[in-house]
């Protein structure tokens, strides 16, 4: 699944690297915590919606360690998904009066920039300097200008080292055990790595946003789409969606992934409502005619519930009339050989099932199958949840509590 384009400028930035120095000083903003603290992060405004996954965003909270958090919920893992990262590390600005972390806002777009910022666990590696742009178009764009060393020689130790784009969905699950109480579980759906070893001095990287489901309105252009991406429209909802973003819970909890598997509108589905029922209903009459095994071919569409209903039990007589002529003809066979031997064929059925779907769930992690099994056991599988003693990085948020001064916030340190 790619939803960003992504083009490496190994030569001079000129063009992409913002100028903050040059720009308005009443718009240019010192944000005073974030200079002068470790692992914290603070919330901004947008003056403008940025697209983010097809997701538009009004709020970002930016970080100490070289990142920008997208999520909507705060939490100490700040570090795990939903991020922006130019160069997320163990940064500590603290360490140095000339460490600050800018921010610019003109209305267009956002410029973050962490400016000769130093590793907590390595000061004498020198000072880092580059930024973070998000245009309201969708398009990021991330600048380097003083990058001492090679990314992938930066521990990760004390602090993951990442560069790139990640966004999740958060599903609430309801505890049984403790009524009232709730436990959140983040998803990743999908993640953007740039090569480390492309960031150095004076280079840049550009993303450009593909077309997602979620930009379509309307249920014929969503199901029309060639986007490269299997969408479907969710009448419930009124949305378009693959399955696969931060709406995913409303989609599961109204039943869109079934509503969905037929990917027919309104007006199709009222237009051929009859002459389509009509067709199931005789193929069931005639299937149920020629029943002899028991068992009957599976059919993607659902005619109404009374009529399949009357064709079942039908089937069920017929079938036991037909088990009943069959024991009658071979006389030297015993029922109790037979229902042993059936028995044991069903639970090699089972076993060799169970086998099959475990291999597809461990090579498809991100398909419908997987997902449900996931929502459903969430225990069991591989999620980020919000526990303490996780071992990711803990990030405070930073609330500011007065008015911005001299390009300052004054707030409160968490």
């Amino acid at each position: 699944m790619i939803i960003f384009l992504c083009t490496t400028l190994p030569h001079t930035n000129s063009d992409l690297w913002v100028n903050i120095d040059q720009m308005d000083k009443e718009k240019v903003k010192i944000h005073g915590i974030l200079s002068n603290t470790h692992r914290q992060a603070a919330r901004v405004n947008l003056s403008f919606d940025f697209p983010f996954y097809g997701h538009f965003l009004r709020e970002i909270t930016v970080a100490t360690g070289g990142f920008i958090y997208t999520g909507d919920v705060v939490h100490r893992m700040l570090t795990a998904t939903q991020y922006i990262a130019p160069l997320m590390a163990n940064f500590d600005p603290s360490v140095s009066r000339n460490s600050t972390v800018i921010y610019f806002d003109n209305g267009t777009a956002l410029v973050v920039q962490w400016d000769h910022v130093h590793l907590q666990d390595n000061y004498n590696l020198g000072s880092f300097t580059f930024q973070a742009t998000l245009h309201n178009t969708g398009r990021i764009v991330f600048a380097y200008k003083e990058i001492p060393i090679e990314v992938s020689q930066i521990s990760s130790v004390n602090h993951p080292v990442k560069v790139g784009l990640s966004d999740a969905f958060v599903v609430v699950h309801k505890i049984q055990q403790i009524p009232n109480v709730r436990r959140r579980t983040i998803y990743e759906y999908h993640r953007v790595e740039l090569t480390k070893t492309k960031i150095t001095n004076s280079t840049a990287v550009e993303m450009m946003p593909l077309p997602t489901c979620l930009q379509f309105t309307s249920c014929s252009s969503c199901i029309s789409s060639q986007i490269n991406f299997n969408c479907s429209w969710c009448h419930r909802l009124n949305r378009c969606s693959s399955g696969f973003d931060r709406h995913r819970q409303d989609w599961v909890d109204n039943s869109c992934p079934d509503e969905t598997k037929d990917k027919l509108c309104d007006i199709i589905d009222t237009t051929y409502l009859y002459p389509f029922t009509t067709t199931i209903v005789a193929k069931t009459t005639s299937r149920s005619k020629e029943a002899t095994a028991g068992r009957d071919t599976p059919s993607t569409s659902h005619p109404p519930t009374s009529v399949p209903t009357e064709g079942k039990v039908e089937n069920k007589d017929l079938e036991r009339g037909h088990a009943d002529s069959a024991v009658d003809r071979m006389p030297g066979t015993h029922p109790l050989h037979i229902g042993l031997i059936l028995g044991i064929l069903l639970v090699m059925l089972i076993m060799v099932a169970g086998v099959l779907v475990t291999v597809y769930v461990y090579h498809h992690p991100t398909s419908a199958a997987s997902l449900f099994l996931i929502e459903r056991r969430p225990s069991r599988w591989p999620a980020m949840k919000f526990r303490r003693g996780s071992g990711h990085p803990a990030y405070a948020e930073v609330e500011p509590v007065g008015q911005e001064k001299e390009g300052f916030i004054e707030s409160e340190q968490c």
